[in-house]
């Protein structure tokens, strides 16, 4: 299965998502015996009803004609609520410290990490010198290899470094003793690597924020991943700290739980003005989610005492379980708000009436158009269309304009981006020029890049200079080598003329449309556009990439 050439079939990703959630499911099996004296001596009903519950997952979406979207995030929600089970069950009760059985799990984790990384560079290199200097290996033996030490090795290997946590065992309590110690190599670089990190991220973040209040200007969509980021990261660090005693661990501990808070508001803010805008998705309800934890826990952090941690996995377990529960779940809630938000749209058209009667209607202006068939291409990528009772059953986007009165819509990019390249099948003229030089000028290059192109012809010194005028303006000028300027031209007005041009693949164009000549005493200056792109974006006045050709002639004698 791990070296087929093609994706597997139905039943073997199904095994997959059932072994997967089977692997979690067994380890909180096993970690629940070792935690609860009853349960340790009825080991043998524990893992029976795992394997039941196993079972039974495998049956619910055995009759599933593929692999759906909802099944793919359901489990990888469900795989996760079980690690937040394991890594807390050990605490249950102040039976151990959550901080020191975090740092084991960390620990673990990164040396496994760690062991099988080496090992895979070392097995991929064999395998490579023995196809160079033996005999041909098969190209599966990579992703095989690769496979085996990743699934197998690196996860018995993690599982082989926990210690007992529940045991009272004497050598499995100085095993755990031993597993919990600080490496002096984490406490420097959580201490004085990722915190000052953390520290400047956040004043980042502030300035930003205050930026925002200032302009009234609210971010469109960029905001999410950061906070999202900075959240993980700074939870993580927060949990890895409690052991260290440090200044820089003191004042983090004091000071992340309150701008967390600050930074999750401000998140969640901007994420309700998505929402209202453009609904649910089953992306924003995370987002929404994860937020709800880490405003919980900026909070907790900031009442609570440290040894009281173990509750955030506890949390973080129980809203993954709601958010696959119906009918609260993302995927129940994301499709009501995406129908609800499609009725509200062709209601207030007039293509929808109250009692759920489609009215088509042709006259139906292009945003509502466009906004139309993105909710419906989601929710037919979703298959939620079944779930629309006023929709005919076997509804195809393709039919928008017999069921609705109208076509479906699509962003136009040419509206917001435009690209042409020379077409290279056809010949170039260049009598009369005595020199060419290849040119590149991009809105992201700085000024030094720009250094000016010294050439000669027939013993006379010139220089060409290039020099970005504005994010749409570049400036081709030719000195003599008095540094007086002989010739020169912008490009703005060439490349601007080109998206006018009709009837002509915008992907390849003529010569003579890309080309711009200049004269100025005699000095010739040509100037051949061989790729250009413009973007148009959301600002006023557009940003353009220039790549090109300049031809210099001397005056004719």
């Amino acid at each position: 299965m791990i070296s087929l050439d093609k994706e597997p079939v139905l039943i073997l990703q199904k095994l997959m998502f059932t072994f997967l959630l089977g692997a979690f499911l067994s380890v909180v099996a096993q970690f629940s015996c070792e935690r609860f004296e009853r349960l340790r001596k009825m080991r043998l009903p524990v893992y029976f009803i795992s394997a039941l519950l196993i079972l039974g997952y495998y049956l619910i979406i055995s009759p599933a004609p593929s692999i759906s979207f909802s099944v793919k995030i359901r489990t990888v929600v469900a795989v996760f609520a079980m690690f937040c089970a394991f890594i807390w069950l050990p605490s249950l009760k102040d039976k151990a410290d959550f901080n020191n059985i975090a740092l084991i799990h960390f620990k673990a984790a990164f040396t496994s990490v760690l062991y099988a990384a080496v090992l895979s560079a070392g097995c991929t290199s064999i395998i490579a010198a023995i196809d160079i200097l033996l005999f041909k290996v098969n190209q599966n033996a990579y992703p095989i290899t690769l496979c085996i030490i990743w699934i197998f090795f690196a996860d018995l290997y993690y599982l082989s470094l926990l210690p007992r946590f529940n045991s009272e065992s004497e050598a499995d309590l100085k095993y755990a003793e031993h597993a919990a110690i600080y490496p002096r190599l984490l406490e420097i670089l959580i201490s004085y690597i990722v915190i000052p990190l953390i520290a400047v991220y956040s004043i980042v973040l502030t300035a930003y924020f205050i930026k925002i209040l200032v302009t009234l200007k609210w971010p469109a969509g960029q905001l999410g991943p950061m906070i999202l980021a900075y959240s993980a990261v700074g939870l993580i660090t927060f949990i890895l700290s409690n052991q260290l005693k440090n200044k820089f661990t003191l004042v983090f501990r004091l000071v992340f739980p309150k701008a967390l808070i600050l930074m999750v508001i401000m998140q969640l803010i901007s994420v309700v003005i998505r929402v209202n805008a453009y609904g649910i998705t089953e992306s924003r309800y995370y987002v929404i989610l994860f937020g709800m934890l880490s405003l919980a826990c900026g909070i907790l952090f900031s009442f609570k005492p440290a040894a009281k941690n173990g509750f955030i996995a506890l949390l973080a377990a129980g809203l993954a379980i709601l958010s696959v529960i119906p009918p609260v779940d993302a995927f129940t809630v994301s499709r009501c708000s995406q129908i609800a938000r499609l009725e509200n749209m062709l209601r207030s058209e007039g293509v929808l009436s109250k009692d759920g009667k489609i009215i088509p209607k042709s006259a139906v202006p292009v945003k509502t158009r466009l906004e139309s068939t993105r909710i419906l291409d989601y929710l037919e990528t979703r298959n939620y269309l079944k779930y629309i009772n006023w929709l005919p059953a076997d509804f195809k986007i393709k039919e928008m304009k017999d069921t609705f009165g109208f076509d479906a819509a699509y962003e136009d990019w040419s509206e917001k981006y435009f690209g042409a390249s020379l077409d290279t099948q056809k010949p170039i003229e260049i009598s009369g020029y005595d020199i060419f030089i290849h040119v590149q000028s991009y809105t992201m290059m700085d000024d030094s890049t720009y250094s000016p192109y010294n050439f000669q012809v027939r013993n006379n010194k010139y220089k060409l200079i290039i020099k970005r005028i504005s994010p749409q303006e570049v400036n081709v000028s030719v000195n003599n080598s008095e540094g007086i300027e002989l010739v020169s031209s912008g490009l703005y007005s060439l490349a601007s003329a080109l998206p006018k041009v009709n009837n002509t693949p915008k992907g390849s164009l003529s010569p003579e449309l890309m080309t711009l000549d200049v004269q100025n005493n005699g000095y010739k200056l040509r100037i051949i556009l061989l790729e250009v792109n413009i973007n148009y974006g959301t600002d006023k006045d557009p940003s353009i990439n220039y790549d090109f050709l300049v031809l210099f002639g001397e005056p004719s004698k």
